[in-house]
């Protein structure tokens, strides 16, 4: 299996180059050569989550240094559930991929401690020259995940770069909990600001010289494909339950989430309609209906993990579906305002008992949305891609209830805060990698 750049202006290269260079020369993002197929009939009895994961990824891994490991790199990171729960008190076959049971309470824990156990096989014997140093934008949730992963691993280091006042309390102090091997940079900006630091970094030759970057963010293919595993398993599961292949609505931000549904159905696995709900962030919504790809800047919203205008994994999308109607055949997006997600979390509290992120909000709503004949057609995922606990100061008085804290988060909130601040400038984060 080799991998080439999105933009087709780069060598191919294997996994394991794909996965320590983060970034393709350039700028593009990796993506397999020829997406490896399945047959689902070596699926008919999986044990376990890793069990999964090795069957379904030893195609990626095919010929890399990386396959023998694979067994042992899925252990080690997906040791925690991620199961698919119906909704009580639905009319209609409504279930919810629960993501939020891993060490910083978000699906990004998936992936950020696949790609650590990855890079750890990776690393030179003896003392490196210099250290792995992984550069990773954060609108909220990556950055925990990733500092969670990659903490007091001695050959590499972590910068975190996240915007100023635009992610939760909650969410700030798990990004800047760790100390140690990793560095939280407050930016003066956007999400779209910290993400355009992070490849103008990876561009800048000195600043290469000078560090061995990797990204950690889900341009990374190695941040992707252990995402496409709980699509696999939660599909295989209400596929055997139902007869039917489940549809699954997605939040929506870097596109980095979607992309791996979207791979995991083109690979075989029984993945119906697959649905992005947005927030007002409308730069995908606006792509599918009018054909023009028009990245703008981001808006703050009480879903702030999504608050992305210009989502990096576009560029995988559009080299699966080449041309607008293929896209359009194969996903759709709609958008949530503020308003609308409030009304959802209260709404869907009240009737479920469910309690929501805002995030998960978005895709309560687009679900709500569907026609009937829509939702009693086929089983309907609802994907839940953080604790609510993380947003609490959002949530609890829309449901006028506390929200109890998973221990793994109150573990974190515990420990002190490091931090510095800086504006949005190359100059800026390269004074602070100094």
């Amino acid at each position: 299996m080799r991998f080439a750049s999105s933009r087709g202006g780069a060598p191919v290269v294997s996994l394991s180059q794909a996965l320590s260079q983060g970034l393709a020369p350039d700028g593009g993002l990796y993506v397999p050569t020829a997406m490896p197929t399945v047959e689902l009939q070596a699926f008919s009895n999986p044990s376990s989550v890793p069990q999964i994961a090795r069957l379904s990824l030893d195609g990626f891994f095919a010929e890399d240094g990386l396959r023998e490991e694979l067994a042992a790199i899925a252990e080690a990171a997906m040791n925690f559930p991620a199961p698919t729960t119906p909704v009580a008190g639905a009319r209609d076959p409504l279930f919810v991929l629960e993501l939020y049971h891993g060490p910083t309470a978000a699906f990004k824990d998936f992936g950020a401690r696949f790609l650590a156990e990855c890079h750890q096989r990776l690393q030179p014997g003896g003392a490196a020259s210099k250290p792995l140093t992984i550069l990773v934008a954060t609108s909220g949730d990556t950055g925990g995940a990733v500092a969670a992963a990659f903490h007091h691993r001695q050959w590499a280091r972590v910068a975190i770069l996240y915007p100023k006042g635009l992610v939760s309390p909650r969410q700030e102090r798990q990004l800047t909990c760790w100390g140690d091997n990793v560095l939280s940079l407050r930016v003066d900006g956007t999400f779209d600001d910290c993400q355009g630091l992070v490849k103008t970094a990876f561009r800048d030759p000195d600043l290469s010289r000078k560090h061995r970057f990797s990204s950690a963010n889900s341009i990374n293919i190695g941040r992707l494909l252990p995402q496409m595993i709980y699509y696999i398993a939660s599909s295989l599961e209400l596929f055997e339950k139902t007869g039917a292949k489940p549809s699954y609505i997605i939040p929506a931000g870097n596109l980095g989430n979607a992309c791996a549904a979207l791979w995991a159905r083109d690979m075989g696995f029984p993945l119906g309609r697959i649905v992005l709900a947005h927030n007002i962030n409308r730069t995908v919504a606006d792509f599918l209906a009018t054909g023009r790809w028009q990245p703008r800047p981001s808006v703050a919203t009480l879903a702030s993990a999504m608050d992305v205008g210009n989502p990096s994994n576009m560029e995988r999308v559009r080299s699966l579906y080449p041309t607008l109607e293929s896209l359009r055949e194969h996903l759709s997006a709609d958008t949530v305002d503020d308003a609308t997600i409030r009304a959802r979390i209260r709404g869907d509290f009240m009737q479920y008992g469910r309690e929501w992120c805002p995030h998960t909000a978005t895709a309560a709503e687009v679900y709500a949305r569907l026609s009937e004949r829509e939702r009693r057609g086929q089983p309907w995922v609802i994907v839940a891609t953080a604790h609510p606990a993380k947003f609490n100061d959002i949530v609890e008085p829309i449901i006028g209830k506390p929200i109890t804290v998973p221990k793994s988060l109150a573990d974190l909130l515990s420990l002190p805060e490091h931090r510095a601040d800086m504006p949005a400038t190359i100059e800026a984060l390269s004074a602070a990698l100094e």
